[in-house]
């Protein structure tokens, strides 16, 4: 809402995917809403709005019950909530920026609002967000703290990543939320940006502390969340999302054993006598450069053909080498 009177409504976000009341995973719009009740539920909130004469951002919540279909206020949060990002990607609205230019007297509609009229707020595909953060789904969600390793986050088109203190050497302490990154994936379709948003997590590379990168992997592939059926009891009622495979990081493990052995040397050569150095220097074969290029293997190619030439190599007693 602006500070002339006027209010909008950015559609629905659904967050049902809780733990322990806090959200994991945001979606919008909410893939069960049909088009009635979505448009009753939005003029509840702005008969709310209206009564208390609000400005600026902020959400109200209600519990949608999925066996009538009714939906119950629980609360208003006077304020740009951490979810705020599906909205602006389905909707085009950049809320952050909104809520400067209303402090600054702009009005709704304006073009310097970065509002438009509630006829030109429309809904553009799915998306949905996951908070990666540092904690052990194993261990009861107990956030780790300590040096990340290794850092490397996703990209491509339709995916948003929305960081603050994650990179490689990053430090994190216990004395702050476990947050490392927020990930949004758009898509056309619900199941588009699920698909993407599994290939964003997949992409994640995060060494030196734990992650809920795999649980968030599981809650994304399940059924029942790619079908919009959870409810906010989902993760307490479904223990498969806890089956973890085991990282091998042979990538971390490859690196390290290099490192030790440009250092430290290579432990299986101790003992062995080195050659005397320094080296001799290479002997050279005598080449005529003025001579006829001799035929080669690409010439008996063309004399034999693919078929043929794979015969002959097969016939050679000696080690064949290619320069690509």
């Amino acid at each position: 809402g602006d500070k002339h009177g006027n209010l909008v409504h950015l559609f629905e976000r659904d967050c049902s995917v809780q733990r322990r009341n806090q959200k994991v995973v945001e979606r919008a719009p909410a893939p069960y809403m049909d088009p009635d009740t979505r448009r009753e539920l939005c003029e509840s909130a702005l008969r709310l709005a209206r009564a208390a004469h609000y400005t600026h951002a902020g959400t109200v919540e209600y519990l949608f019950d999925v066996d009538t279909g009714k939906y119950y206020f629980i609360e208003v949060n006077p304020r740009i909530q951490v979810e705020h990002t599906v909205t602006e990607v389905v909707t085009g609205v950049d809320i952050v920026k909104a809520q400067i230019r209303v402090t600054e007297g702009a009005s709704v509609g304006d073009e310097d609002s970065f509002i438009p009229l509630q006829q030109d707020i429309s809904l553009r595909g799915h998306a949905l967000q996951c908070r990666v953060t540092t904690e052990d789904p194993e261990n009861n969600f107990t956030p780790d703290y300590g040096k990340i390793g290794v850092y490397r986050s996703a990209a491509g088109f339709g995916i948003r990543l929305d960081a603050g203190t994650a990179y490689g050497g990053a430090v994190i302490t216990p004395y702050y939320d476990s947050l490392l990154v927020k990930v949004t994936a758009w898509g056309h379709t619900p199941d588009e940006a699920a698909s993407r948003m599994d290939r964003a997590l997949r992409e994640f590379r995060v060494r030196g502390l734990s992650t809920n990168l795999q649980f968030l992997e599981n809650v994304i592939a399940h059924p029942l969340f790619r079908s919009g059926e959870c409810t906010t009891r989902f993760i307490d009622t479904t223990p498969e999302l806890f089956n973890f495979v085991k990282r091998r990081d042979r990538a971390t493990r490859l690196l390290k054993f290099l490192g030790d052995v440009a250092i430290n040397g290579n432990p299986e050569m101790k003992g062995r006598t080195l050659p005397a150095l320094p080296l001799a220097a290479p002997i050279k074969p005598t080449c005529d450069l003025t001579a006829p290029i001799p035929k080669g293997s690409r010439d008996t190619f063309k004399e034999l053909g693919a078929k043929g030439f794979a015969q002959w190599m097969k016939d050679q007693p000696q080690v064949l080498l290619t320069d690509t």
